[in-house]
Protein backbone atom coordinates (compact mmCIF):
# COMPACT_ATOMS: atom_id res chain seq x y z
CA UNK A 1 0.00 0.00 0.00
CA UNK A 2 1.52 3.35 -0.52
CA UNK A 3 1.65 5.89 1.30
CA UNK A 4 -0.15 9.37 0.85
CA UNK A 5 2.69 11.95 0.65
CA UNK A 6 0.23 14.62 0.60
CA UNK A 7 0.49 17.02 4.06
CA UNK A 8 -2.35 18.36 5.38
CA UNK A 9 -2.14 22.28 5.60
CA UNK A 10 -5.82 23.28 7.27
CA UNK A 11 -6.40 27.65 6.68
CA UNK A 12 -9.77 29.68 6.42
CA UNK A 13 -11.00 31.48 3.15
CA UNK A 14 -14.02 33.74 3.36
CA UNK A 15 -15.84 33.23 0.09
CA UNK A 16 -17.53 35.88 -1.58
CA UNK A 17 -19.06 36.75 -5.20
CA UNK A 18 -17.95 38.95 -8.03
CA UNK A 19 -20.64 38.94 -11.48
CA UNK A 20 -21.59 35.53 -9.98
CA UNK A 21 -17.46 34.17 -9.88
CA UNK A 22 -17.32 32.40 -6.58
CA UNK A 23 -14.31 33.63 -4.90
CA UNK A 24 -11.98 33.30 -2.02
CA UNK A 25 -9.71 35.38 0.31
CA UNK A 26 -7.41 34.08 2.84
CA UNK A 27 -9.09 35.04 6.33
CA UNK A 28 -5.95 36.45 7.83
CA UNK A 29 -5.83 38.73 5.56
CA UNK A 30 -9.18 40.65 5.98
CA UNK A 31 -9.33 43.20 8.65
CA UNK A 32 -13.75 43.27 8.46
CA UNK A 33 -16.34 43.20 6.21
CA UNK A 34 -19.04 46.39 6.07
CA UNK A 35 -21.58 47.80 3.94
CA UNK A 36 -20.98 50.23 0.88
CA UNK A 37 -21.61 53.26 2.14
CA UNK A 38 -20.63 57.01 1.81
CA UNK A 39 -17.60 56.83 -0.85
CA UNK A 40 -15.99 59.53 -2.10
CA UNK A 41 -14.66 60.03 -5.91
CA UNK A 42 -11.44 60.58 -6.79
CA UNK A 43 -11.35 62.41 -9.88
CA UNK A 44 -8.84 61.09 -12.88
CA UNK A 45 -8.21 57.71 -11.13
CA UNK A 46 -8.71 54.55 -12.93
CA UNK A 47 -11.96 52.91 -13.64
CA UNK A 48 -11.53 50.10 -11.04
CA UNK A 49 -10.81 52.97 -8.16
CA UNK A 50 -14.28 53.90 -7.40
CA UNK A 51 -13.27 55.87 -4.53
CA UNK A 52 -12.67 56.30 -0.95
CA UNK A 53 -14.36 56.19 2.62
CA UNK A 54 -13.41 56.99 5.46
CA UNK A 55 -13.04 54.31 8.11
CA UNK A 56 -12.85 55.31 11.78
CA UNK A 57 -10.34 57.95 11.20
CA UNK A 58 -8.05 55.79 8.14
CA UNK A 59 -9.09 56.58 4.35
CA UNK A 60 -9.21 53.56 2.63
CA UNK A 61 -9.48 52.96 -1.41
CA UNK A 62 -12.24 51.13 -2.75
CA UNK A 63 -11.43 48.85 -5.26
CA UNK A 64 -14.47 47.74 -7.36
CA UNK A 65 -13.52 44.07 -7.91
CA UNK A 66 -15.52 42.76 -10.71
CA UNK A 67 -14.38 46.02 -12.87
CA UNK A 68 -10.33 44.92 -11.55
CA UNK A 69 -10.91 41.26 -12.68
CA UNK A 70 -12.12 42.45 -15.86
CA UNK A 71 -15.49 41.12 -15.30
CA UNK A 72 -18.82 43.49 -15.94
CA UNK A 73 -19.78 45.36 -12.74
CA UNK A 74 -23.18 46.79 -11.77
CA UNK A 75 -22.21 49.92 -9.90
CA UNK A 76 -25.96 50.11 -8.49
CA UNK A 77 -26.01 46.99 -7.25
CA UNK A 78 -22.30 47.22 -5.62
CA UNK A 79 -24.12 50.57 -3.48
CA UNK A 80 -27.25 48.79 -3.01
CA UNK A 81 -26.41 45.21 -1.59
CA UNK A 82 -22.63 45.00 -2.16
CA UNK A 83 -20.29 44.26 0.58
CA UNK A 84 -16.79 46.01 1.18
CA UNK A 85 -13.98 43.25 2.18
CA UNK A 86 -11.51 45.59 3.82
CA UNK A 87 -7.60 43.81 3.68
CA UNK A 88 -4.32 45.26 4.78
CA UNK A 89 -1.80 45.01 1.46
CA UNK A 90 1.88 46.98 1.44
CA UNK A 91 1.15 48.54 5.01
CA UNK A 92 -2.68 50.42 3.82
CA UNK A 93 -6.18 49.29 3.87
CA UNK A 94 -7.92 48.38 0.59
CA UNK A 95 -11.55 48.09 0.43
CA UNK A 96 -12.30 45.34 -3.01
CA UNK A 97 -16.32 46.19 -3.44
CA UNK A 98 -17.51 42.37 -4.08
CA UNK A 99 -21.58 41.77 -4.95
CA UNK A 100 -22.36 39.78 -1.45
CA UNK A 101 -20.07 37.60 1.01
CA UNK A 102 -20.92 33.86 1.44
CA UNK A 103 -18.61 31.79 4.00
CA UNK A 104 -15.74 31.19 5.95
CA UNK A 105 -14.80 27.83 5.44
CA UNK A 106 -11.86 25.58 6.42
CA UNK A 107 -10.31 24.82 3.59
CA UNK A 108 -6.72 22.47 3.21
CA UNK A 109 -4.36 24.47 1.23
CA UNK A 110 -2.50 21.00 -0.15
CA UNK A 111 -5.89 20.29 -1.96
CA UNK A 112 -5.84 23.68 -4.05
CA UNK A 113 -4.63 23.22 -7.51
CA UNK A 114 -2.91 25.63 -9.76
CA UNK A 115 -5.51 27.93 -11.60
CA UNK A 116 -6.44 27.75 -15.20
CA UNK A 117 -5.20 30.39 -17.25
CA UNK A 118 -8.81 31.53 -17.40
CA UNK A 119 -11.58 31.61 -14.80
CA UNK A 120 -14.52 32.67 -15.44
CA UNK A 121 -13.06 34.92 -17.88
CA UNK A 122 -10.81 36.28 -15.25
CA UNK A 123 -7.34 35.67 -15.61
CA UNK A 124 -6.11 33.15 -13.66
CA UNK A 125 -2.49 35.20 -12.69
CA UNK A 126 -5.11 37.09 -10.40
CA UNK A 127 -5.80 33.75 -8.14
CA UNK A 128 -3.13 31.32 -5.97
CA UNK A 129 -5.31 28.77 -6.75
CA UNK A 130 -8.72 26.62 -7.16
CA UNK A 131 -10.39 24.81 -4.25
CA UNK A 132 -12.55 22.12 -5.01
CA UNK A 133 -15.77 22.24 -2.83
CA UNK A 134 -19.39 21.02 -2.62
CA UNK A 135 -20.19 25.08 -3.65
CA UNK A 136 -18.25 24.54 -6.24
CA UNK A 137 -14.86 25.38 -7.00
CA UNK A 138 -13.52 28.36 -5.02
CA UNK A 139 -11.02 30.81 -6.86
CA UNK A 140 -8.50 32.13 -3.96
CA UNK A 141 -7.45 35.46 -5.19
CA UNK A 142 -4.38 36.59 -4.54
CA UNK A 143 -4.90 40.06 -3.03
CA UNK A 144 -1.42 41.34 -4.09
CA UNK A 145 -1.29 40.54 -7.96
CA UNK A 146 -4.73 42.41 -8.00
CA UNK A 147 -3.44 45.19 -6.15
CA UNK A 148 -0.26 45.84 -8.39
Amino acid sequence: MQENSKVSQIGKVTTFYVNGALCGIEILTIQEVNKVTDITPVPLAPDHVKGIINLRGKIVTLIDLGSRLGLSSNDADLLVGGRNIIVHSQGELIGLLVDRVGEALEVDWADMVPPPSNIQGVQGRYFKGVIKRDEGLIGVLDVEEVLK
